[in-house]
């Protein structure tokens, strides 16, 4: 007949099963805890920091570019503005010697005025003090002449003005008959004035 456990071997196996179930248990809930509070946001902030940069950098670009843009769109504004200036001063030389070439006897005095009109400075004024004498001159000798541009070119340009060089040919008549075809060359110094340009000197050259 087998002999019955006493009391104190139960006690002992109860003890040890029991604190093998908790080793058992903790062990478990210790993995579930460490699962469920591992850090999972690394990968995202690394995305995040990611998308980060590639925005500041393409902010970077896009604003580099607009800077570009706007650096050579003013760039294209200024030459095209030194261009139209260049041209409106050779426009004016080239009208202003139409106007001291072409003189009618019967219109001399719209046609000075048309000479006034387009100059400055001491040229206009030294040429309003002659217009008077200028006129008999032309009235008494029945003067008819006409002024024609062969060739006009810009020499040189000085802030807001120039000096243009412009061959004319001159048909003249007076009331002794018509007089031979003359070759004139001027060099025109032309002023900026508001919005267009004046003649302010006039030099006949060789």
């Amino acid at each position: 007949m087998a002999a019955e456990p006493d009391e104190a071997d139960i006690t002992e196996q109860v003890s040890e099963s029991t604190e093998a179930d908790v080793d058992d248990h903790g062990d478990e809930v210790d993995d579930e805890v460490g699962e469920e509070h591992e850090p999972t946001d690394r990968p995202v902030r690394r995305r995040l920091s990611r998308v980060g940069w590639a925005l500041v950098a393409s902010a970077v670009v896009v604003a580099t570019l607009a800077g570009l843009a706007g650096w050579l769109g003013y760039r294209a504004y200024e030459k095209h503005d030194a261009q139209a200036q260049r041209d409106v001063f050779v426009q004016t030389a080239r009208q202003g010697a139409v106007n001291l070439t072409t003189i009618n006897y019967t219109e001399v005095d719209a046609d000075v005025q048309r000479i006034l009109d387009s100059a400055t400075g001491t040229f206009r004024d030294d040429f309003e003090k002659r217009s008077k004498p200028f006129m008999e001159v032309v009235k008494a000798a029945q003067s008819q002449s006409e002024g024609t541009i062969t060739e006009a070119g810009l020499e040189s340009v000085r802030g807001d003005s120039a000096q243009v060089l412009v061959a004319v040919a001159v048909k003249s008549r007076t009331a002794a008959g018509e007089q031979a075809p003359r070759e004139w060359r001027m060099r025109i110094d032309v002023q900026a004035v508001g919005d267009g340009a004046k003649v302010s000197n006039v030099v006949f050259v060789p």
